[in-house]
């Protein structure tokens, strides 16, 4: 076998060398090459982790904040949200939400891992720095982490949580409304939890939730209450427009009739003068003609003629007084004043009222009898009226019901029939209910409809002017703000309800 040359030998022998350095340099390259690769998959996965544990903690903060725009008069469920989430995204065994007044503080609501607890423990503990960790956190108004509870010196309070559900650590976070402290958020664990500053941004977020939807609905809570005042304020208003608008109607109205009814009295005055003078002269006509000689026939002519004037001059005499009566209720019902606007005990008004419209019947019919019940409620109280114009009111009613009960007595004559009369008082809060309520003849259909027009009567002429009803409903309705109303059985009863404000929402201007 040839022998190689020196030369070729030691070149061979380079070449090798060169090639096994640059196999180990390849081999490094790529050791380098599968630990960069190792560190990228494993900078990816923290990466994908970090991306995982964001978005989880960006839906769980979107969905309380969902259920904070669900819930603007309720905070309950709010706090169930954030103390569920703070308990699973924070590694915590409890969560409380805990409200306070100033001087205590109550748990409003907590959670586990299991969630919502239904049991929160004692409330209205004392704010007292020396007794319990949420006091300190409640004065300091800052957060108090305290991760560790094995090295420190733990108040009595804490102790027995301790021992009671094995918490270690904890993490207090006080709501803030301006500087006043209104409560705080606690989070509790049986492990030591020494929080990274991420997780407790995502605690602070979640007490910043909580502060929202205490805001949120206070802040609806009040808009709801002022609507109310200001809705109220303008029924009130427009109340008091339409009786000032009424008033006004009605004072027109009211100077119109009393012009015409001053118009009517002086010529009416002259025809009742005038028919009465002409009765006493038509009995001295008939003297003068008894002296004279007259035939039979034409005596019998006169007396007959003498006696249709006498009659016919009584009926207008009659009807004069009916217009007259009229006339004078036209100017009572359109008069201005009204008396004195002020708080009037009910119950005596009703009392005075009954007893001047029973002895006005007695002194008219001496022979008739009814008997008076009052329920008279204590409670009834005061009301703000013109005392003069409810007495009228009442005054009508109770005269009404005793000409009633009068005429089904004459009726029906009935020995058994006893006639009563009961007026009675109800105190119905802001209002004040009274009661006339009669077992007379009642009130046909047909009359009830039209029984507070103005002129309409069912008594009979000379009994009635038609405007009794009329101006109670006036005086009831449009110048007190309040209700008339009648409920009747034809051949029963009648019962009037009249139901006053107690307090006025026009001034004296509206009188009359």
């Amino acid at each position: 076998m040839p022998t190689l040359p020196t030369d070729v030998v030691a070149e061979l022998k380079a070449k090798i060398a060169e090639f096994e350095r640059r196999l180990q340099s390849s081999t490094a390259e790529r050791d380098q090459a599968l630990a960069c690769q190792a560190a990228a998959e494993e900078e990816t996965a923290r990466f994908r982790g970090m991306l995982g544990e964001a978005r989880e903690r960006q839906t769980a903060t979107s969905e309380i904040l969902r259920i904070i725009s669900q819930s603007p008069t309720d905070v309950q469920p709010v706090f169930d949200a954030i103390n569920l989430t703070a308990v699973r995204l924070l590694g915590c065994d409890l969560g409380f939400v805990l409200r306070c007044d100033g001087n205590t503080y109550s748990p409003v609501a907590a959670a586990n891992r299991d969630g919502p607890v239904a049991e929160l423990g004692p409330a209205n503990l004392p704010i007292d720095p020396a007794a319990n960790f949420p006091s300190r956190a409640i004065l300091s108004k800052k957060m108090l982490h305290l991760p560790d509870w094995s090295k420190i010196d733990l108040p009595e309070h804490e102790r027995n949580i301790h021992n009671m559900f094995g918490v270690n650590s904890s993490l207090f976070l006080p709501l803030l409304r301006g500087e006043e402290c209104i409560g705080v958020l606690a989070l509790a664990g049986s492990c030591l939890s020494n929080f990274a500053d991420s997780e407790l941004a995502l605690a602070e977020s979640f007490r910043d939730q909580a502060l929202i939807a205490i805001e949120n609905t206070r802040l609806f809570n009040e808009v709801q209450a002022r609507t109310k005042e200001l809705a109220k304020s303008l029924e009130d208003l427009r109340a008091a427009q339409d009786r000032l608008i009424q008033t006004e109607k009605l004072a027109s109205l009211g100077q119109l009739t009393a012009g015409i009814a001053h118009e009517m009295k002086n010529p009416l005055n002259f025809v009742n003068n005038f028919a009465a003078l002409s009765a006493e002269l038509t009995d001295e006509l008939i003297d003068i003609l008894n002296s004279a000689t007259l035939t039979e026939k034409i005596r019998a002519e006169v007396d007959e003629l003498t006696r249709l004037l006498k009659g016919n001059l009584q009926k207008v005499v009659q009807h004069g007084e009916r217009a007259d009566s009229i006339v004078k209720n036209m100017l009572l019902h359109s008069r201005e004043g009204s008396g004195e606007h002020r708080p009037t005990d009910v119950n005596a008004l009703v009392e005075e009222s009954l007893n001047l419209a029973y002895h006005g019947a007695r002194a008219e019919k001496p022979q008739f009898n009814v008997t008076l019940k009052r329920e008279l409620d204590p409670e009834a109280g005061m009301v703000e009226a013109f005392p003069q114009e409810i007495t009228r009111v009442l005054l009508n009613l109770i005269a009404n019901g005793i000409y009633a009960v009068a005429k089904r007595k004459a009726e029906i004559g009935a020995e058994d029939y006893e006639p009563v009369l009961v007026a009675g008082t109800r105190d119905r809060g802001a209002h004040v209910e009274i009661r006339i309520r009669d077992n007379g003849i009642g009130i046909p259909p047909d009359v009830r409809e039209k029984m507070f027009n103005p002129f309409f009567t069912t008594k009979p002429a000379g009994e009635g002017t038609g405007l009794g009803l009329s101006m109670s409903h006036d005086i009831i309705v449009k110048q007190h703000g309040g209700t008339i109303d009648a409920e009747t059985v034809p051949g029963a009863f009648t019962e009037f309800t009249i139901r006053l404000p107690r307090k006025s929402n026009f001034s004296d201007k509206t009188e009359g």
